[in-house]
C-alpha cells in the first residue's frame, strides 16, 4: 500500500501586484522617454501607455508589437481620407466623422479589439482636425501616434521582464460582446461624447488636441458607465486627476528635473494603479481610476509644455480644467438622455 500523499498544486499568487507595479513604472517609463527624447506631443506616449497596460496582462511579441503599430497607422490614416470632404464639404465631413466614431465604438462593444477601437477614434477626430487646418500638421499626429505607440509597445515589454505574470495567474475575461441593439445604443452615445471636441478642434487643432484626447478617455469611460453612477465617475474622476495635477506640479516645482518627473510620475502613478486592481479599498469601478490617470498626464504633460514655451502655466491651466470639466458634464448629460432603453436594461440584468 503506497503512503506518498498526493501532490497538491500550489495556489497561484495574487497578480494584482505585478499589475499595479507595472501600470505605474510603464506609466512613468513613457513619460520620461517621451519628454526624454523630445516626441512630438510628448503626452501621447504615456497616454496610450495606459490604455495598452492596464488592457493587456500578457506580453506583446515583437511581430505582435509591429503588427499592432501598423493597425494603427492603417486606422489613423483613415482621418486623412476624410479631409477634403471636412475641406469642401464640412456639413457632410462632420455627418461622416460621426458616422465613422459610432462604427468605431460599436465594433469595440460587439467583441472587437478595444484598442484598435481606440486608436481609430483618435485618428477619426485628431488627424482629420489637425488636417483641415494644415495637412503638415496631420503628419506630424500620426507620427505622434506612431511614436507614442513604439516606445509603449517597448515599455510594456520590458514591465512584464521586470514584473513578470505570476505562474498560474488567470488571463484577463475577454470583453464580452453586447447584444446588437445595446451595443448600437452605447456606441451613439459614446459617439456623440466625442463629437462637441472634434468640433472644437476643428477651430484650432493645435490648442485643441488635448481636449480631444480627454474626449475620448470618456468616450471610452461612457461605454461601461450608467447614468445611476454617471455624475459620480465622470466628473469625479475629472475633478480629482485634475487636484492631483496641481499636486503633482507642487511637488515637481521644487526640483525640476526630468528624472524627478519620472520619480513623482512613479508615486502617482502607483497611488492609482492600487486603486484600479483592488490592492486599495475603493468604492469606485477600475474605468474611474484609468481616466484619473489620463487626466493627470495630459494637464501635467501641456503644463510642462506651456511652461517650456514661456506662457502663463496657471492662466493655462485654468482654462483647460475649465474645458475638461465642460466636456465631461456634457458626456455626464449624454449617458442621462441616451441611457440603455428599458428593454436593454433588463436584457443587461
Amino acid at each position: 500500500m503506497s503512503t506518498d500523499s498526493p501532490v497538491l498544486p500550489m495556489p497561484a499568487r495574487d497578480p494584482r501586484a505585478q499589475r499595479s507595479l507595472r501600470v505605474a513604472s510603464g506609466t512613468a517609463l513613457c513619460l520620461a522617454a517621451s519628454f526624454g527624447l523630445g516626441l512630438p506631443i510628448p503626452m501621447l506616449a504615456p497616454v496610450l501607455g495606459v490604455f495598452l497596460l492596464a488592457s493587456v496582462n500578457q506580453p506583446v511579441s515583437p511581430k505582435a508589437g509591429l503588427g499592432l503599430v501598423l493597425v494603427v497607422m492603417l486606422t489613423t490614416g483613415t482621418g486623412l481620407l476624410l479631409i477634403p470632404m471636412l475641406r469642401y464639404y464640412p456639413v457632410s465631413g462632420v455627418l461622416m466623422i460621426g458616422l465613422c466614431l459610432f462604427l468605431a465604438f460599436s465594433y469595440g462593444l460587439r467583441g472587437g479589439n478595444n484598442l484598435v477601437s481606440t486608436f481609430l477614434v483618435i485618428g477619426l477626430t485628431m488627424i482629420s482636425a489637425a488636417g483641415t487646418f494644415d495637412f503638415g500638421l496631420a503628419v506630424m499626429v500620426i507620427g505622434a501616434l506612431v511614436k507614442g505607440l513604439l516606445v509603449a509597445v517597448v515599455v510594456l515589454a520590458l514591465c512584464h521582464w521586470l514584473f513578470p505574470e505570476p505562474a498560474g495567474a488567470q488571463a484577463r475575461p475577454a470583453a464580452k460582446a453586447l447584444p446588437d441593439d445595446q451595443a448600437a445604443w452605447i456606441a451613439l452615445r459614446a459617439a456623440l461624447v466625442v463629437m462637441p471636441a472634434f468640433l472644437l478642434a476643428l477651430n484650432d487643432p493645435a490648442a485643441y488636441i488635448p481636449i480631444i484626447m480627454k474626449a475620448v478617455s470618456l468616450g471610452r469611460q461612457s461605454c461601461t458607465t450608467t447614468a445611476r453612477g454617471a455624475g459620480r465617475e465622470l466628473l469625479g474622476s475629472t475633478l480629482f486627476g485634475g487636484v492631483l495635477a496641481i499636486l503633482f506640479w507642487c511637488a515637481l516645482s521644487l526640483f525640476v528635473h526630468l528624472w524627478m518627473y519620472f520619480l513623482w510620475m512613479l508615486l502617482f502613478g502607483l497611488l492609482a494603479a492600487r486603486k484600479l486592481y483592488g490592492l486599495s479599498p475603493s468604492r469606485y469601478p477600475p474605468g474611474f481610476w484609468v481616466n484619473t490617470l489620463v487626466t493627470l498626464i495630459i494637464l501635467l504633460g501641456q503644463s510642462v509644455q506651456d511652461s517650456a514655451a514661456g506662457k502663463d502655466v496657471y492662466t493655462a491651466f485654468a482654462v483647460r480644467m475649465g474645458l475638461f470639466v465642460g466636456v465631461t458634464l456634457y458626456a455626464w448629460l449624454m449617458i442621462e438622455l441616451l441611457d440603455q432603453p428599458r428593454g436593454a436594461r433588463r436584457h443587461a440584468r
